[in-house]
């Protein structure tokens, strides 16, 4: 599936995310540096993510003058991760905008039916005057994704953006057909999913990764 020239659907290929994806991969990439990459491929992806952003012109004085200079206006962002997984990509998404509020979003997946399930939702207010970034590393089937954007407009979110690290064709499909005006940001788009639903190559199950759980 070729996505390139898709609306609202947007595949990196800068070269920083994908040497970093390559080292994600990595069976013997060990936990803290998991994370710490989890972290720095959000905040590259962030800084492309967020480049329309509303702005206002402010007066400031420097040393020299006073001067109008443009500053990020309204109420800017909200980050909402879906659990677990989506909180490593929290904190590189911080840094570029420290002021954004932070929600959750709780999705499980039936091991047998492969349906996920909600079991938490907590949203900044108003959720609908922000510019809104839901963060899962892995977009594979594409359930959870659907099914937190959905809980997230039943809550009055509009401006809604999805970022993952790694995605296979059918996740992205699902989430573009299902909500085409979100904006879906992709690391690195793999080959496919397996019987077992898991992405291959994939990187295994990122929220064991970010947390050195199993």
């Amino acid at each position: 599936m070729d996505f390139k020239n898709e609306k609202n659907i947007t595949i990196f290929e800068h070269p920083l995310i994908q040497h970093k994806i390559s080292i994600l991969r990595d069976k013997n990439t060990g936990t803290n540096e998991f994370r710490k990459l989890v972290e720095e491929i959000a905040m590259l992806e962030g800084f492309e993510a967020l480049g329309d952003l509303p702005l206002q012109d402010v007066e400031i004085e420097t040393p020299i003058e006073k001067c109008m200079t443009p500053m990020i206006s309204g109420r800017k962002l909200a980050i909402v991760p879906i659990l677990r997984a989506g909180l490593g990509m929290v904190p590189g998404v911080l840094a570029l905008v420290p002021s954004a509020k932070v929600g959750h979003i709780g999705m499980y997946r039936d091991e047998e039916t492969r349906i996920p399930h909600e079991y938490y939702c907590k949203l900044p207010n108003p959720i609908d005057e922000r510019i809104i970034v839901v963060t899962d590393p892995m977009l594979a089937t594409g359930g959870s994704a659907v099914d937190a954007i959905t809980q997230i407009k039943e809550h009055g979110g509009k401006k809604i953006k999805f970022m993952c690290i790694i995605a296979a064709p059918e996740g992205v499909q699902k989430l573009h057909e299902e909500h085409p005006d979100v904006q879906i940001y992709v690391g690195h788009l793999d080959r496919e999913l397996n019987e077992n639903a898991y992405i291959c190559p994939g990187l295994g199950d990122a929220g064991d990764r970010i947390f050195g759980t199993k």
